[in-house]
């Protein structure tokens, strides 16, 4: 199939800030773009050839979707899995396959694959809902009870530090959703890391360099991005070989995030995955020479995988929503980031603001590391996102 043609058509599901930044990189290619999502104000209406609004999980939507395109890849894991199976078996080429889907969708599945693939990561129990959490938690099995403080996750559907709690008392227990959940060991980390895997259809593998994230301490989100990140060469080779152990047990088509904690003595535990385009990459549009967005279009389009190494330093700082505001979005001060040497602002097209909802991003990009997160405090410090009176 010619993907500069203007024939071909790319199915994405999900029309979110991650649709948007493939979009703009699927236009270096002639191919139409045809994007689900189901809100109306979605950030990638404006970019693709054809918008249509729909429900992902539901079974008719996805498969009628699917039937309009050539090619059809996600920008978001909550999606209907038997639509893909089915569109998969009658000849759709669907990356990341329903099958490597279904191991990440589940985040309890997912733990369980890392044991059964012998790849490191932080002991885990899986509850089938909340009542089962608190049994575990107040039992004297030492066979099934669980010790605090333990970080809680529900399975599915949590995203951006939603769906992650630290549990440090039975109080912590209260307001949690009676969902399927898994109970993690806390890990003493110094450090959390990031590696991007792009795979394509034949085969080929690159990686990213390692990255590290510094969080919020209330939202449990990235905060910055640090490209690379400021670790021992020895670690850095070890996270990226465990990224690709990860990759290969997999078996993705695409990219593959692979978030991972440095503990105090240096071992390499993975976090979790993401099928996709992530946010520890966003720093590669101005950074590298082949940012992850077009990365994915060219491991899914089975095209020869770009240069992954970066220009110059790169830092990201997430823009989200200030405390306190919600509504109309506002962006106070762009100009003064602007006038920064090395400076971007990435504005998703969200309308509306509310507290910790991810708006935008920023990349610094500098010769100096020291510098570029210099700066990056300074536009953290300088834009404000809020909401117009």
């Amino acid at each position: 199939m010619n993907y500069f043609s203007s024939d071909f058509k790319l199915g994405i599901l999900g029309g979110g800030q991650l649709g948007k930044m493939i979009l703009s990189e699927s236009r270096k290619f002639d191919i139409q773009t045809y994007v689900l999502d189901p809100s109306a104000a979605a950030p990638s209406q404006f970019g693709a050839t054809q918008f249509f609004i729909g429900n992902l999980m539901d079974f008719d939507t996805v498969y009628q979707f699917g039937k309009m395109v050539n090619l059809l890849t996600i920008e978001i894991e909550n999606v209907n899995l038997e639509a893909l199976d089915k569109l998969e078996a009658e000849g759709l080429p669907v990356f990341p396959s329903p099958k490597t889907l279904r191991m990440i969708q589940n985040k309890g599945k997912q733990k369980d694959f890392y044991v059964e693939n012998n790849i490191p990561t932080s002991p885990h129990q899986r509850y089938v809902d909340l009542n089962a959490l608190r049994d575990a938690v107040t039992s004297s099995d030492t066979e099934t009870s669980v010790e605090m403080p333990f970080v809680w996750k529900c399975a599915q559907f949590g995203y951006d530090g939603n769906g992650v709690k630290i549990v440090r008392s039975a109080i912590d227990l209260i307001n949690l959703p009676d969902v399927e959940c898994i109970a993690e060991q806390m890990v003493p980390f110094k450090n959390e890391l990031a590696v991007i895997v792009a795979r394509s259809v034949s085969g080929e593998v690159k990686t990213y360099p390692v990255v590290e994230m510094e969080f919020h301490p209330e939202a449990n989100q990235v905060e910055y991005v640090i490209c690379p990140a400021r670790i021992d060469d020895k670690v850095a080779k070890k996270a990226t070989e465990i990224a690709l152990q990860v990759s290969k047990a997999f078996n993705h088509v695409g990219l593959l995030a692979v978030e991972m904690f440095q503990t105090a003595d240096d071992e390499i535990l993975v976090n979790e995955v993401a099928p996709r385009p992530h946010n520890s990459g966003h720093y590669s549009i101005e950074a590298s020479y082949t940012s992850q967005f077009e990365n994915h279009l060219r491991a899914i389009l089975n095209l020869p995988l770009g240069n992954t190494a970066s220009k110059v330093a790169g830092i990201m700082v997430n823009l989200v929503g200030e405390e306190g505001f919600s509504g109309q979005v506002v962006y106070e001060n762009i100009e003064k980031i602007m006038a920064i040497d090395g400076v971007t602002p990435h504005i998703y097209g969200k309308r509306e603001t509310r507290p910790f909802r991810k708006m935008g991003h920023v990349t610094i990009v500098n010769e100096n590391m020291i510098e570029a997160r210099k700066i990056a405090e300074e536009v953290k410090n300088s834009i404000r996102v809020i909401s117009g009176q």
